[in-house]
């Protein structure tokens, strides 16, 4: 489960570990989980000016993005909500995908901010390095 942060690492840089997990995930290396309401939070976030000009793409190269994604994703319906309980509201969105798409990990370079996730629901909290870890040779 990759959260926003991480998908706008990969946009931006070519290089890292959050790249190499959103390529895996296009490719089907791994499951990827989505819902309507983070696909929804993935594209206004992407679609902000300073992450277009950074990445050097456009709004339309979003959709496309965000198109593959879906395509591979599997579709989460939120059934259950577990708000508030970050602190961060938009975090939220993540955690229920998580929550509701029995994740066995959230992505985040916010490891703090989902802690009490971690607690609760026994989802691991990792970064992109230490996930690109966990996976090694799916990737």
């Amino acid at each position: 489960m990759l959260d926003t942060d991480v998908l706008v690492a990969a946009v931006r840089s070519d290089r890292g570990a959050s790249r190499v997990l959103l390529t895996a995930a296009l490719q089907q290396r791994y499951p990827a989980l989505a819902s309507v309401p983070l696909m929804l939070q993935y594209e206004s976030v992407l679609k902000r000016l300073e992450h277009l000009a950074a990445a050097g793409i456009t709004a339309e190269d979003v959709d496309v993005l965000l198109d593959a994604v879906a395509r591979v994703a599997e579709p989460i319906q939120i059934s259950y909500l577990w708000r508030p309980l970050l602190s961060d509201p938009t975090d939220d969105l993540v955690l229920e995908t998580a929550v509701n798409g029995r994740a066995s990990a959230i992505v985040t370079f916010n490891r703090q901010d989902f802690r009490a996730a971690e607690n609760r629901f026994g989802i691991d909290i990792l970064t992109p390095g230490t996930a690109v870890q966990r996976l090694g040779d799916a990737l």
